[in-house]
């Protein structure tokens, strides 16, 4: 299940909330509690670990863990049932001045169903279950090769993940003596293609079918990729799954490192490729058709008041209490909310417009 880009933007904040949080001893609680899961259950364990906590020998941090197990029990009482995706929670005393309590609790429905179960008390909070889930879940299959050596793997989040290599018949540069110079070329030439015939296959078997493929990156020194990919070795549904052919240096593991580096351009450009999508859309509106759309705040917010607005899109740029207003106000029109990085052109240019944008729904001329 992939996570939208709103849904990125709301767990960032939400972990550039708490992440800063320390406390002087090991005093933070964290709380996970997976799909599905009774948050009862969880309530009574919490409700044991204070009795457990009585235990502590500091008065300070004995105080400061009872009273952060205390607001997670209530704010879980009050939650009430475990949401859909289950729930992260988070709560203690932030206050970071020695014998002054400033107790707080935290909690998000991740943005995915989470599998986790975890209860800590620690000196900060376990915010890395969030964090994997703002990595892409969607797969890069990768191949790097030449005539001698191929190895194929994927790329999962910032996970190069091999899958196999493969080595092929294909004799030396230098023939046996007593061999004709064509003979041996043509030997060369027929073991190239069996290769690259295997390799294919390789591909085929491994990508046709796999889910949440984004694309295929093909890499190698030389000519080789090139006869791979362009000689009719691979079939056509594989075919339309490459994203690109980089030259690199290796065809071992290092070299499936060696690709993703050298395709951070295509992998950027797939991850935004939505959002490039969207606001091409109102940049070309606004070139050809300016009145079916607005930008810039005030006249923006008009737009989403009298229910003109089909697609509302706030740069990550914006003030998060001006983003929020406006996300609300689309909310009760029924309005598409894109949140809009500017980590392309096109963002940039949102960003340089007023970091606020919609296309409408109908011609305005006000």
């Amino acid at each position: 299940m992939s996570i939208s880009s709103h849904q990125k933007f709301e767990l960032k904040k939400f972990i550039k909330d708490i992440a800063p949080c320390r406390g002087r001893h090991t005093e933070l609680v964290t709380v996970y509690v997976p799909a599905g899961y009774d948050l009862i259950k969880v309530i009574q364990q919490l409700q044991e670990e204070q009795g457990t906590a009585t235990n502590i020998k500091s008065a300070q941090t004995r105080n400061n863990v009872l009273d952060a197990l205390e607001r997670m029990v209530q704010h879980l009482k009050v939650v009430g049932k475990t949401p859909n995706n289950g729930l992260a929670a988070f709560s203690g005393n932030v206050s970071g001045k020695e014998g002054v309590s400033d107790v707080r609790v935290w909690s998000i429905e991740p943005p995915v169903p989470m599998k986790l179960r975890m209860y800590r008390c620690d000196k900060s909070f376990v915010i890395e279950p969030l964090e994997e889930l703002l990595q892409s879940d969607e797969v890069y299959g990768l191949v790097v090769m030449d005539k001698r050596d191929a190895t194929i793997g994927v790329l999962k989040g910032k996970a190069i993940i091999l899958l196999l290599k493969t080595h092929s018949e294909v004799p030396g540069k230098f023939k046996a003596g007593g061999q004709s110079a064509y003979r041996f070329a043509q030997n060369r030439d027929l073991a190239a293609k069996a290769h690259y015939k295997k390799v294919a296959d390789y591909l085929k078997d491994q990508f046709l079918m796999m889910d949440n493929l984004k694309g295929i990156l093909v890499g190698g020194p030389g000519p080789t990729k090139y006869e791979l990919v362009e000689g009719g070795f691979i079939t056509g549904d594989v075919q339309k799954k490459i994203l690109g052919v980089k030259d690199i240096g290796y065809t071992d593991e290092f070299g499936l490192g060696e690709l993703v580096d050298r395709s951070q351009d295509i992998l950027i450009e797939g991850e935004l490729a939505d959002e490039k999508k969207i606001v091409s859309r109102f940049l070309e509106y606004l070139a050809k058709d300016e009145a079916m759309v607005t930008y810039g705040i005030d006249d923006t917010r008009k737009a989403l008041e009298s229910g003109a607005v089909e697609t509302l899109m706030l740069s990550e740029a914006l003030d998060e209490k001006v983003l929020e207003d406006l996300e609300e106000v689309a909310k009760k029109f029924g309005s598409i909310v894109k949140i809009i990085s500017t980590d392309t052109r096109e963002g940039v240019q949102l960003r340089d417009l007023g970091k606020v944008a919609a296309i409408l729904r109908y011609k305005s001329y006000a």
